[in-house]
């Protein structure tokens, strides 16, 4: 009788904990860029750098930079953007964006985690899929990929700081 209401109270606890639980729900717009597609792993219209650049401590993020024909706050006229370095459990993220007319048009990977094999594996699969998602809903409201949670966040973040020195 006292294991049944062990396991029943624990059954209930761990329902209770699931549907606390709030799932990341992609807002994808529809927005399509006719970006061109690279193949090259963790590239849209562009090829990946090496690890260039500055990382901030854990958990915070580096300062934004932006390059290009950006008028200021007009994101109708398009150019490139740096997004914040962002330091992840496994190293740091960095994207570079294109925009033109005020939309996304191309995703390039300046960071991404590479301390050893397993972290060059779990961006070359995370990245590429992360990057085509991007473009596809045309902004930074996209789904981590599972196994590369740390990079998909680090990613999203990075992103959405480029986003926001674009005004898109």
């Amino acid at each position: 009788m006292r294991r049944a209401l062990i396991a029943t109270g624990s059954t209930v606890a761990g329902i209770a904990l699931l549907l606390g639980l709030k799932p990341h729900h992609s807002d994808v717009t529809g927005v399509s860029s006719s970006a061109p597609q690279s193949s090259a792993p963790g590239t849209a219209g562009g090829s990946s750098s090496g690890s260039s650049g500055s990382s901030g401590s854990s958990g915070s993020s580096g300062s934004s930079g932006s390059s290009g024909s950006s008028g200021g706050s007009s994101a109708k006229t398009g150019g490139t953007f740096k997004g914040d370095v962002i330091d992840t459990r496994y190293g740091p993220v960095q994207v570079e964006i294109t925009t033109s007319g005020g939309k996304l048009k191309a995703v390039r990977v300046l960071q991404v985690p590479s301390e050893n094999g397993r972290d060059r594996e779990i961006a070359g699969f995370a990245v590429p899929q992360l990057t085509q998602e991007a473009l596809k809903a045309g902004n930074a409201h996209i789904d981590a990929v599972s196994g590369a949670t740390y990079t998909s966040e680090g990613y999203i973040r990075s992103l959405q700081s480029a986003l926001d020195a674009a005004h898109v």
